[in-house]
């Protein structure tokens, strides 16, 4: 292929397909992108201002580590959008040519490698955050120990470090980035033929091996939290902060899975059978992906309306309530202290009995 576009004295990227395209599919107008560029970018700012607030006033450390993450996933949905975004509105509406603006590819693979980088980015600091919480849940001292803010961060780098090498590959041989119809976009050449072939299967592996990983690790922190919760072998702190980072991280997981698995499996499915991929499905699955960056956000401010949603249910339903406060009083006695009325206890003895115990206000007290 490189020996081809040389002799032809055409640049790689428009080796394969030539701009301008002849193409009036309804999903590439300017409104649909304009659209989801900016409602995903006002949205991934909300979220990052709710964030920021969150942190400060958050003392639980494990709480903190993951709002670290949270803020990681935010900017890089961020940018994504905006880099992307930026490009591919500006096409629609000035529709320059690609060749006279980008003779010589340095202006697509600067966008193939953002759609890469901007694309793994979430499914890998998905697949991060389950492990935390995995620890998090399931070896809480050893984590407490090993784990700070400074590592936290250290980790959300190498996850940009891991994926912005994977969008540097095509540079030094292994793939090769290429424009996409209708025009207003580049991504890698989706073939079954050489080192194409290698960097499909590679991007195709890491997002669905991101996704399989998450979906593990959540299924056994929520089995061992449920346990912790309403078993036997509950312990003598409150869960609600993991109850309530493990239902976020299994929505993140979920919008993932549905909008990264369209593109995914039908990358391997065409390695698998050598066909030409379909322009029009694969730019719906690009579309698809892009609905992650956009939901995203979206649960991490609904769920700023907890505090709001629990006064709400003091005022409406006290009965609840006290068999919430109940169990969570339960919950948090030592064991062996609890009363003998099936298992139940009033909040102010468990209160008197945590403030005069003293495991409960050691390090133990946070994950």
């Amino acid at each position: 292929m490189m020996n081809t576009s040389n002799a032809n004295n055409t640049p790689q990227c428009y080796s394969l397909k030539s701009p301008p395209f002849n193409y009036t599919h309804p999903i590439s107008s300017v409104y649909f992108s304009t659209i989801f560029s900016t409602l995903g970018i006002t949205s991934n700012l909300i979220a990052f201002i709710v964030l920021i607030k969150s942190f400060r006033q958050m003392r639980n450390r494990s709480r903190s580590f993951f709002l670290i993450f949270l803020g990681g996933l935010v900017v890089t949905d961020f940018m994504g959008l905006l880099v992307t975004g930026s490009i591919v509105v500006s096409f629609h509406f000035t529709h320059f040519n690609w060749r006279q603006v980008d003779p010589n590819c340095h202006f697509c693979n600067f966008m193939g490698m953002s759609m890469v980088f901007y694309g793994l980015c979430p499914l890998l600091l998905s697949a991060t955050m389950a492990m935390e919480r995995f620890c998090g849940i399931n070896r809480p001292f050893a984590r407490s120990t090993n784990m700070s803010k400074s590592r936290t961060v250290y980790m959300v780098l190498m996850v940009w470090l891991v994926a912005g090498c994977i969008a540097l590959l095509p540079l030094i041989g292994v793939g090769s980035y290429h424009i996409q119809a209708p025009g207003s976009w580049c991504f890698f050449n989706i073939s079954s033929k050489g080192s194409d072939m290698v960097f499909s299967l590679l991007f195709s592996l890491v997002g669905l091996t991101s996704i399989v990983v998450s979906f593990l690790l959540n299924t056994v922190s929520v089995v061992t939290l449920i346990k912790v919760c309403c078993g036997q072998d509950r312990t003598q702190r409150s869960r609600d902060h993991e109850v309530e980072m493990m239902v976020q991280l299994i929505l993140i997981m979920i919008i993932a899975s549905i909008s990264w698995c369209p593109l995914l499996i039908y990358i391997l499915v065409s390695m698998k059978t050598s066909e030409v991929p379909d322009a029009k499905v694969v730019l719906f699955g690009i579309r698809m992906a892009t609905c992650n960056q956009i939901l995203d956000p979206w649960i991490y401010i609904m769920f700023q309306v907890s505090p709001l949603r629990s006064l709400l249910l003091k005022q409406r339903s006290p009965d609840i309530v006290s068999m919430t406060c109940t169990c969570c009083c339960t919950s948090a006695l030592p064991p062996g202290t609890r009363s003998s009325t099936h298992g139940f206890t009033s909040c102010s003895e468990g209160q008197s009995l945590r403030e005069s115990t003293p495991a409960l206000t050691g390090p133990g007290a946070q994950s």
